[in-house]
């Protein structure tokens, strides 16, 4: 009880129970959900479920509006925030308890002040939410239909860890890797974050006048950046927006931002883009002997 009340992950023993749970089919067919984990080595994999193993036995599900809070639910979820500590230590994530889900995107109360000092108060609809020592709150809907570079879980697990040693302002807790600086970290995410800025602007310049920035029609200027629009919001927002892209679809930040790319290889303990590249290798070679094209050696 104690653990659960402060917040610290669950007993060796009741993620053992949990384990257990995750494997044969189950772990399988949850594998197979999700394209980008296509590629784990045989030791990523038992790595990846006992992560996941440790979610689901250290923080409390709850449905809000009427969500069937499924096994199916539970264990995507888990999976996808697992990745990002499937090579760091799951204690990044204590401190909080609870992953509220909700069917689809849901309001949150804003409050901005102008340059009058003039407070405004609104109601924003997202798709995720992390709150500093409290909940984690997800839409079912936008996990479940996630495309391209999107993933609101592992966006919303970034924020975790960038609150897990204070304020979120896109540098998480270096202290256990006595490889990344610091300073280094911080110059070479704010050239990162103003170089995506800039790209960004020359991108909205770009877009004709007959076309609405904020429509479909728009897309195709905005697919020329390597991350999502959002990630030009705040530091904080574009190392969210970055773990998304470096996890799920890695390239366009290997083109485009390499030293930011590198210094979450090095963060994160993984390299994506290499086990993509890796993995499609592979999959081309096994094909392509399956067809009589190559032999043993070649």
């Amino acid at each position: 009880m104690l653990r659960w009340l402060t917040g610290r992950g669950a007993s060796p023993r009741a993620v053992e129970r949990q384990a257990e749970t995750l494997t044969g089919e189950v772990w399988h067919a949850t594998l197979e959900r999700h394209d980008f984990l296509a590629g784990l080595t045989a030791g990523e994999s038992e790595a990846l479920r006992q992560r996941t193993a440790w979610l689901l036995a250290s923080k409390t599900f709850s449905a809000a509006q009427g969500l069937e809070l499924t096994d199916t639910v539970r264990l995507s979820i888990a999976v996808q925030a697992a990745l990002p500590i499937l090579a760091l230590e799951p204690e990044r994530y204590e401190g909080w308890t609870e992953i509220i889900v909700y069917p689809e995107g849901f309001l949150i109360p804003r409050q901005e002040v102008d340059e009058a000092g003039v407070v405004h108060e609104y109601m924003q609809e997202a798709a995720g939410e992390a709150w500093d020592g409290g909940p984690l709150i997800l839409s079912w809907h936008d996990i479940d239909q996630a495309e391209g570079d999107m993933n609101v879980v592992i966006h919303e697990f970034a924020h975790k860890l960038d609150l897990h040693h204070g304020p979120a302002d896109g540098q998480p807790d270096l202290s256990r890797h006595p490889e990344l600086r610091p300073r280094r970290w911080r110059q070479v995410l704010e050239q990162s974050f103003t170089s995506f800025q800039r790209a960004l602007e020359a991108v909205e310049a770009a877009i004709p006048h007959d076309v609405d920035p904020e429509s479909e029609a728009a897309d195709a200027w905005y697919g020329q950046l390597p991350l999502d629009p959002y990630a030009a919001t705040d530091p904080a927002e574009f190392f969210a927006v970055s773990s998304e892209a470096f996890f799920v679809a890695p390239r366009g930040l290997v083109e485009l931002l390499p030293d930011w790319y590198e210094l979450l290889a090095g963060f994160y303990r993984q390299d994506p883009w290499r086990r993509w590249r890796d993995y499609v290798d592979s999959t081309n070679m096994a094909s392509a002997s399956a067809a009589g094209r190559l032999t043993p050696g070649s």
